[in-house]
């Protein structure tokens, strides 16, 4: 069965990755897919991946003047 053109391929990777990408815990980001703010995907049995596109949008500039 062909993946259909219209859907974007997925950056999946292991929670230690994505943990060490943003250089956070790794609970961190377990924490960030139980309270629904990234989306963990279960691969097989019990394998979680995240994709890195959606750490990507987590990240954004600080303003001038408003680091706290």
């Amino acid at each position: 069965m062909p993946i259909a053109s219209d859907r974007r391929q997925r950056r999946l990777t292991r929670i230690p990755v994505a943990a060490e990408y943003l250089d956070v815990s790794e609970r961190t980001i377990q924490r960030w897919i139980a309270d629904g703010k990234i989306t963990g995907y279960r691969v097989g049995g019990k394998l979680v991946r995240v994709d890195l596109d959606q750490l990507d949008q987590l990240v954004r500039p600080i303003q001038t003047g408003h680091i706290a």
